[in-house]
């Protein structure tokens, strides 16, 4: 496919877009992380150029554990601001569409993926009560059933660090 969808805008920030699963089983969520982080993050990625937001979570998936899941739904589309420390504390302006997963019963997941950074990513199940934080912070709000339709959230970290 094409390159990533992370654009320059011409006052020095970025726009990315980008796709996350919801990977739930027996009420844990399969979240991904590195060994540079101290969070744990959603399974996803950027999307590339060319392709859906749907061939993306489909791709990131795959790339991030091994397994060709199917779409249930789109659970949520996340807006959020914030400084990038890949990109010397640019702007970043995100929108990302989370999408529930359809996870099979023989679900064994291998992470073979590295992070933006190179480091080798991991997977781990976790309750979304796990001490550790977690990105995105609206994961800690999937818990019983699964919110109907589709949720728009919008997150300034910009206005948090003000």
């Amino acid at each position: 496919m094409g390159a990533d969808l992370t654009l320059p805008v011409g006052n020095g920030g970025y726009l990315n877009l980008r796709v996350g699963a919801v990977i739930r089983r027996n009420g844990l969520l399969l979240m991904a992380g590195n060994a540079g982080e101290d969070y744990l993050y959603s399974v996803g990625g950027r999307m590339q150029f060319g392709e859906t937001a749907d061939e993306a979570i489909v791709r990131e998936v795959y790339e991030e554990t091994g397994c060709r899941m199917e779409i249930d739904r789109l659970g949520f589309i996340h807006e959020t601001l914030f400084r990038s420390p890949f990109h010397k504390d640019a702007v970043v302006q995100e929108i990302s569409f989370y999408y529930y997963m359809k996870v099979p019963a023989d679900f064994e997941p291998v992470c073979k993926s590295c992070a933006g950074t190179g480091l080798p990513e991991f997977l781990r199940w976790v309750s979304p009560d796990t001490p550790e934080q977690l990105v995105p912070v609206f994961f800690r709000d999937l818990k019983g059933p699964l919110p109907a339709g589709i949720q728009h959230i919008v997150t300034n970290e910009l206005e948090e660090m003000a």
